[in-house]
Order: C-alpha cells, then structure tokens, then sequence
C-alpha cells in the first residue's frame, strides 16, 4: 500500500506553502492521491481510507482558497 504512505506523509508534512508554485504542486498532487485512494475504497470500503480522503480534501481545499485569493466586491 504506498498509495496509503504517500497519502499519510502528504498529510503530516509541513503545510506552508510559500509560493504560488509550491502551492500548485501541493493541490495537484493531493488531488492525485485522493483519486488513487478513492480507486482503493471502491474496492475495500474500508472507513479509514474514506477518512484520510477527507482529511486530504480538507488540507487541498485550504491550500486552493490561499491560490484564489481575496475577492474583492
């Protein structure tokens, strides 16, 4: 399972992206792994992997609000 460690030490890694690049990669390759991760549960059903899923999207969701950004009205 190295989708499964991959998984957990993009979790645990330090999570300040400083630049807008560092940012990209991080979101594409979170979103790389919770589509691998989503391919194993399909399979397995297993909660755990459904539960780091969402603590990844999580983690991919706060990094993409930093990428857009304040709107101004």
């Amino acid at each position: 399972m190295d989708i499964l460690e991959k998984a957990l030490e993009f979790e645990q890694r330090k999570t300040s992206f400083k630049t807008t690049n560092e940012r990209i990669i991080a979101t594409r390759e979170a979103k790389e792994l919770i589509l691998s991760l989503n391919e194993i549960y399909k399979k397995d059903k297993d909660v755990e992997v459904m539960d780091l899923m969402k603590r990844l999207t999580a983690i991919k969701q706060k990094i993409e609000k930093r990428l857009k950004g304040r709107q101004t009205t």
